[in-house]
């Protein structure tokens, strides 16, 4: 009797277009294992990233505003969510592989540092292999995860994860090679997410204002939030068939104009000066418990178990896995004195 993977199987290969990535054609996973007899791979994949610990600790880590008083701003959980929802979108309407985009996006930023971009440039700076957030994604997935297993995810998907970021790089860069349609998706839906999402929170905070925004930029994206979202999606689904496939592909007009609003990010969002003192304040912080735990192993043993062979990756995988409170915590543990008392209440 046909088992309900075998079926999934199927019909990837009777409704998907011939330039999607078909999960029974997968390159594998670095370690064998028994296929599943209800999910096909890349819905495994996709499920073991759910259950991770790292996943879940996405949803107290920061994604532009440090601790913002308010429940609607973005977490880095929130923004995983919104990648994978552009993502899924535009893989299902180019008939590409939907579970596979979906686990990308799901996954790609694990990574993360607490306090975001911040963290990130903390470690880098401190840690002598130097820190890039998708990188240690990559390192959560084959290595961290699951007390030294990691997940074993499938090579497509640890391809993507591992290629999605741009930084202020170019936004199409023909030089980093995705071995799939479907990361290439997710590498542009993140950029449409954050730019969409970090510019809604901004107005939403009074950071800036609607005037502040370039009107030649409001014009071409729209001036509410879905509209700037339904503008870079059908974009992409229009020039990537325009295309034949060949790559996931965005307009001239759109790229520049991505470049540009990236820009304005940096300049009134990303490096404002309101944003900024908290950010070098939350900057040091990590470096100050990289600078501790590196000279007292026996402390960071009492909080991380884990050896990878290298105490010094030890010391940046623990402080990179933080949450934002659970750093400030640790922090504040070593560093703040605390009152001493000489009551003893016995009751």
């Amino acid at each position: 009797m046909m088992n309900s993977r075998t079926k999934l199987e199927d019909t990837e290969t009777s409704l998907l277009s011939e330039y999607a990535s078909f999960s029974s054609k997968s390159k594998g996973r670095l370690k064998k294992e028994k296929k599943c007899e209800l999910r096909t791979e890349y819905q495994r994949d996709r499920d073991r990233i759910i259950h991770s610990k790292s996943f879940r600790r996405l949803k107290d880590k920061t994604q532009v505003f440090l601790a913002p008083y308010g429940d609607h701003f973005r977490t880095r959980l929130t923004h995983v969510l919104e990648v994978s929802q552009i993502s899924r979108t535009i893989s299902r309407s180019l008939s590409l592989n939907e579970d596979l985009s979906e686990a990308i996006a799901l996954g790609h930023d694990l990574g993360h540092t607490p306090f975001g971009h911040a963290g990130e440039q903390a470690l880098n700076k401190i840690h002598k292999k130097g820190f890039k957030h998708y990188m240690q994604s990559l390192r959560i997935v084959e290595l961290l995860e699951k007390n030294g297993k990691g997940l074993n995810l499938t090579f497509e998907v640890k391809d993507g994860i591992s290629k999605h970021s741009k930084g202020t790089g170019p936004i199409v860069n023909k030089r980093i090679k995705i071995h799939t349609l479907e990361g290439q998706v997710v590498r542009l839906s993140d950029i449409f997410a954050y730019f969409t999402h970090d510019l809604d929170d901004a107005l939403r905070s009074s950071l800036i204002k609607k005037k502040d925004i370039p009107l030649k930029l409001i014009r071409f994206f729209g001036d509410k939030h879905s509209e700037r979202i339904s503008k870079v999606v059908s974009d992409t689904i229009l020039n990537t068939l325009n295309n034949k496939y060949k790559s996931v592909a965005i307009s001239k007009e759109l790229e520049h104009n991505l470049v540009d609003m990236r820009s304005f990010l940096f300049e009134k969002v990303y490096y404002n000066a309101a944003i900024k003192v908290n950010f070098e304040k939350a900057k040091k912080v990590l470096i100050d418990l990289y600078s501790f735990f590196l000279s007292n192993e026996k402390v960071l043993r009492e909080f991380y178990k884990f050896k990878s062979g290298n105490y010094a990756d030890d010391c940046c995988d623990f402080i990179a896995g933080m949450s934002d409170d659970y750093a400030l915590e640790i922090h504040k543990s070593i560093f703040i004195p605390k009152k001493w008392s000489f009551i003893d209440f016995k009751i």
